[in-house]
């Protein structure tokens, strides 16, 4: 079958037909939610071949465990995270997750297609020029997580909070009784009423929105810092410190 000619096959997760990767293969994939875009370079004659796979992480390990060794992979760190990698591990195929910051690209190279982005890191992988980052285990991969998110709550509660004091500093109103957002700000905050009802409508829908949200991040410091009880030396000691640190 022509190459590039789709095939959905009952018996595995090939979606194209794939050329047989020789053992010294070097496979770039470009990987996204619902399909792998891959390409095989043969290091020995610098043969390029590609087809397409679906974004089962276990069937594409085992598909690349099962060609002759050795075989080497790289992708891009991305949104899919590092569960193929840790699978390829598993089953001791090497694999580089590249920093995509570092990726060498050429000036004015501006194309970006799925099978440009795979080929580019199968040549990268044979010359030794990508930079790997560090695969976390699936423990700290959640961790990253939980972390990001409190820090986007965090995010919005400041943005929330800063839109409440450009929108008094207007209408001329400043508080000058000490630091912002402490117990006697909130109580000064209740007190204030503006002069047109538009603008005390607005004024109570930011104030609406800015409670839950400083809820919400005491909550994400206490899973943070409870999370984080497991975490033996410095991590432990920094990420709780973090929390006690965070906006009131």
């Amino acid at each position: 079958m022509p190459l590039g000619c789709p095939r959905v096959a009952a018996h595995n997760h090939i979606l194209e037909e794939p050329a047989m990767a020789k053992a010294g293969s070097c496979v770039g994939l470009d990987v996204h939610a619902t399909k792998i875009v891959t390409a095989v370079l043969d290091a020995d004659t610098g043969e390029i071949a590609f087809f397409a796979m679906t974004a089962d992480i276990e069937k594409t390990a085992g598909f690349w465990a099962g060609l002759p060794r050795p075989v080497r992979v790289a992708y891009e760190a991305g949104p899919t995270g590092y569960g193929l990698a840790r699978e390829l591990a598993k089953r001791r195929v090497e694999c580089v997750v590249a920093a995509p910051s570092k990726i060498p690209r050429a000036s004015g190279d501006r194309v970006k297609t799925d099978r440009r982005d795979a080929e580019l890191l199968a040549r990268l992988l044979l010359a030794g020029k990508l930079h790997a980052v560090r695969v976390p285990g699936p423990e700290e991969e959640a961790l990253r997580d939980l972390v990001r998110a409190r820090e986007q709550v965090r995010v919005d509660l400041m943005r929330c909070r800063h839109r409440l004091s450009k929108m008094l500093l207007r209408h001329g109103i400043r508080f000058d009784d000490g630091d912002a957002w402490t117990e006697r700000h909130r109580a000064w905050l209740d007190a204030v009423v503006l002069e047109w009802p538009a603008a005390q409508a607005t004024l109570l829908d930011v104030r609406g929105a800015i409670d839950p949200l400083h809820i919400a991040v005491t909550g994400w410091n206490d899973r943070s810092c409870r999370s984080s009880q497991a975490r033996p030396g410095p991590r432990k000691l920094a990420c709780c410190d973090a929390c006690a640190g965070w906006t009131r």
